[in-house]
């Protein structure tokens, strides 16, 4: 009984399917009686009215120029739907070509016949043809279960190359005079107002099969240049979105998608039209664009090292500069973004716990503060940004204070930054000078180092060091550096105050009893030069002030020193500009000591600046994108190659011969050397946010772990290699 009931199911199933097309085929006849019926309704009209029939040719030359494709290519729209377009046309499949299998190879003549009657005359019947050959090499390879070439056609990976270019690089030009457009740029109103009239109802249905089949190859592309290329031609039709709301969202997607995760040109062309989109369609997009780069963006910033800062730094400058386009909006999503930032610093100090604590000091939370940084830096003179200079600034200021411990060094120097950042854009007061006093203070940076030179230590890439790290001489000179860099940074953007002298005479004092109590000759001697050029400044206000008449809160205060401000005349300025050429230098070195992966990231923008201005050029863009024998669907069936295997084969051989060199070592010396990790490498894995996975702190690490078995396997062999030289003397004298 249950078989019985299983081959009724299929067959009401397949019943269904056959319902679904003949309800097709049903369709596409009625539309083709339509059409005749048509035609011989304007052709009686002809014979019993001239005059009129003169009339409609002259003024409606469109309802006279009827044609049979039009009704078949309305039908097929309808069928497709508004959302996925050409999908569920495939998915049915096209009668016409079923019963011709013979017309569905695509050939070069028939693209360049097509393409030459479209350049000179314009005909409709071209585009749809064209058309058609797009969306087959669109969807070319999908349905491998079946046989898709026998349904869709057939086509030499030279003939998709010639179909893709064309239609990337001319279909925009063509729709726009189709839907009588201007020839670039438009707003949404524009579209709205189209989606009324006669061209919009003509013609709509090339939009969807062009934006929608371009959607799908760009989710089949795996070459970096194809995509870009593809992505760079689609960006001129982004206006036509506003009226498919559906694909919107999906084109949004993936431009998200490319711009987090793409190499080379990509993520620049992505930006370029997710911005393109926001200033095209506006409110529409907007909120899914925000939250979406936002989203990425924290992604991409989960961990930081010398290869990645680059990026970073350009994901960011991307957010800054999309949050541009509309203030109010952004500012909403600011709030709430800043407001997120606030409750976990606030869960952090409410809880103190080791948990709590690892979500404020981890780099998703720290570059997420230096976004909303540049933002508020970027737009502090801007009404919509200026309040969020306030919130941003209290919980910067409650990070640096979370943890007071010299481990924590390169944290709070990176709050203070942002701090010097912030009162420098919106020209406000923030006591930062007491966050680097402090500092100075610790006996980690006011005695001398125990722990030898160390390594060069790079602030930019760390938030904690360990405590090996903490007695070393690199670490030392770092922090002491950076922070007579932004004391001078602080006390210079109120050089030129009529309130220096009392704003730097404590500053002034802590610094000279940090010169008495050192024991480190080169840091007294940074020192004493820093207190020189404050006592000079104050003695350059001072000479200006004793001269002044006005009181302290009259308005004629604010243009004190105006021009010497301009001109950057004061002692403290002068000395901080050597001190950034200083600092330059020393990053400069770090950065040529390690390898930087994204280099290229800071350079390949100018390079699309200039490749996007040339509108001749855009032909040979295409061809080198499109110059290579791929088709959609062909990944799948590349087979892996078999020198893989024989690498495999070869690791284990060299695997062998590693083990028969630690064996014969073993017997031969009577001491093995223990392999134990530095210290410096255990506790870098133990600050890592991804060092403790199950969330409990209390649990030993598995770098600890690992440290152990590799005790146990050594002492292992030391055994072996004791009772080996052992045995070997025992020999001797027996012989």
């Amino acid at each position: 009984m249950d078989a019985d009931d299983t081959v009724e199911s299929l067959d009401y199933g397949l019943n269904d399917e056959d319902e679904e097309g003949s309800t097709g085929t049903r369709r596409m006849l009625k539309s083709k009686s339509k059409a005749r019926e048509h035609k011989e309704q304007l052709q009686r009209l002809e014979e019993k009215d001239p005059e009129f029939f003169q009339f409609l040719k002259e003024h409606d030359q469109e309802l006279l120029d009827f044609d049979e494709e039009d009704i078949e290519e309305s039908a097929d729209s309808d069928i497709e739907g508004g959302e996925t377009v050409v999908d569920d046309e495939i998915a049915r499949g096209n009668l016409n070509f079923e019963e011709k299998p013979s017309k569905n190879i695509v050939t070069a003549e028939m693209v360049d016949s097509w393409c030459k009657s479209i350049k000179e005359s314009g005909k409709v019947g071209a585009i749809r043809s064209l058309m058609r050959a797009f969306r087959w090499a669109s969807h070319y390879g999908d349905d491998e279960g079946g046989d898709s070439s026998a349904r869709l056609g057939t086509m030499s990976s030279s003939v998709f190359n010639k179909i893709m270019i064309f239609v990337l690089t001319e279909m925009d030009g063509i729709l726009r005079k189709l839907l009588k457009l201007p020839a670039s740029g438009g707003k949404k109103e524009t579209i709205k107002d189209l989606m009324g009239t006669r061209q919009w109802k003509n013609y709509n249905h090339m939009v969807k099969s062009y934006l929608g089949n371009a959607l799908h190859i760009l989710n089949q592309m795996t070459d970096t240049e194809m995509i870009s290329f593809t992505l760079r031609r689609l960006k001129c039709s982004t206006l036509l979105l506003a009226a498919l709301p559906s694909l919107l969202r999906r084109y949004i997607k993936v431009a998200l998608h490319f711009w987090g995760t793409g190499g080379g040109a990509l993520p620049v062309v992505s930006f370029l039209f997710l911005r393109d989109l926001c200033v095209r369609i506006g409110s529409d997009c907007l909120d899914e664009c925000y939250k979406g780069v936002y989203k990425a963006y924290v992604l991409n910033c989960q961990f930081v090292n010398a290869t990645k800062l680059q990026r970073i730094q350009f994901l960011g400058n991307c957010v800054i500069e999309l949050l541009g386009v509309d203030l109010a909006t952004a500012y909403q999503h600011a709030f709430i973004f800043i407001r997120q930032l606030g409750m976990i610093l606030r869960e952090a100090l409410a809880m103190k716990t080791k948990e709590a604590f690892r979500k404020v000091y981890e780099w998703k939370f720290i570059n997420c503060l230096e976004l909303w940084t540049g933002a508020v830096c970027a737009y502090s003179s801007e009404a919509d940004f200026q309040p969020l200079a306030y919130p941003l600034t209290q919980i910067i200021l409650g990070v640096a204070r979370l943890v007071p411990t010299a481990r924590y060094f390169p944290l709070r120097l990176r709050c203070v930054r942002m701090l010097n950042r912030i009162a420098a854009a919106t020209a406000t007061f923030i006591p930062v000078s007491m966050l680097l006093l402090d500092m100075l203070e610790m006996k980690e940076l006011n005695r001398a180092a125990t722990g030898g030179v160390g390594k060069a230590v790079d602030l930019r890439t760390i938030l904690k060091v360990s405590k090996p790290t903490l007695k070393t001489r690199a670490f030392q000179e770092a922090c002491v550096y950076a922070v007579i860099e932004e004391l001078a940074e602080h006390l210079a953007q109120w050089s030129y105050s009529i309130a220096f002298f009392e704003l730097s005479f404590i500053p002034s004092v802590r610094l000279r009893g940090f010169c008495k109590s050192t024991k480190v000759e080169r840091f007294r001697k940074e020192m004493r030069q820093l207190i020189r050029q404050i006592d000079a400044n104050s003695d350059f206000t001072n000479q200006r002030r004793t001269s002044t008449s006005f009181l302290p809160n009259d308005p004629a205060a604010s243009s004190f020193f105006e021009d010497e401000k301009k001109s950057g005349a004061s002692p403290l300025s002068q000395h901080v500009a050597t001190l950034r050429q200083r600092a330059q230098q020393r990053s400069d070195a770090l950065m040529q000591s390690s390898v930087l992966v994204g280099e290229k990231s800071s350079v390949f923008g100018e390079q699309m600046s200039d490749s996007d201005g040339e509108d001749d050029a855009i032909n040979e863009q295409g061809a080198a994108a499109f110059s290579s024998s791929w088709l959609p669907g062909s990944d799948s069936k590349v087979k892996p190659p078999k020198v893989e295997k024989d690498g495999k084969k070869k690791k284990k051989k060299k695997k062998k011969r590693n083990i028969e060199q630690l064996e014969g070592l073993a017997s031969d010396e009577d001491i093995v050397e223990d392999l134990v990790l530095s210290s410096d490498e255990d506790e870098e894995m133990r600050d890592s946010p991804f060092s403790e996975k199950n969330g409990d702190g209390d649990k030993e690490l598995p770098a600890k772990q690992n440290t152990k078995k590799r005790k146990a396997s050594m002492k292992r062999l030391k055994k072996n290699a004791e009772s080996q030289g052992k045995n070997s003397k025992k020999r001797k004298k027996a012989t």
